[in-house]
């Protein structure tokens, strides 16, 4: 496989063109910084906790619904891994200022590191129901064209 330009590739004699239909990084991106910022919050117990579960949750579903609308539903399981880089420092962080110093700095490596299955499996079910459901509700294309065409060997891209 030979990348002949941005998104263009050339297999054997055959010319790939691969056409996304949204851009996703940069929601993603502060999707995940706004649920460290909530999540960070929620562990120091700055304010109602409940506040900021609920708006964690309607962040989620604003995300899964901007995913379904972009008809980008792989991202759901790669948002949840991108909330984990960006949630990890400030979560052991937090845990540090609720629980101490060394407490929290091996309560923290503990809990952060695997208890994000729990919290990432939470948000990979939310993003994934949200945004399957936006997918249904919009239903199939109509004339947009494929995301990836594929050119003969005489065929000019």
């Amino acid at each position: 496989m030979e990348l002949l330009e941005p998104r263009v590739y050339k297999v054997s004699n055959v010319l790939i063109r691969i056409n996304p239909r949204g851009r996703v990084t940069r929601p993603v991106t502060l999707w995940s910084m706004v649920m460290a910022v909530f999540l960070f919050c929620f562990e120091v117990n700055i304010g109602n906790r409940g506040t900021f579960l609920d708006l964690a949750l309607l962040v989620t579903v604003l995300l899964g619904i901007y995913l379904g609308w972009q008809r980008r539903g792989g991202t759901v399981f790669f948002a949840p891994i991108a909330s984990w880089f960006f949630a990890w420092p400030p979560l052991w962080l937090a845990t540090m200022i609720h629980e101490g110093f060394f407490k929290g700095l091996f309560k923290g490596l503990f809990l952060i590191t695997f208890g994000w299955i729990i919290i990432g499996g939470a948000e990979f079910i939310v993003l994934f129901t949200s945004s399957s459901i936006v997918r249904l509700l919009r239903g199939k294309r109509g004339n947009e064209g494929s995301e990836i065409v594929v050119f003969g060997p005489d065929e000019q891209y």
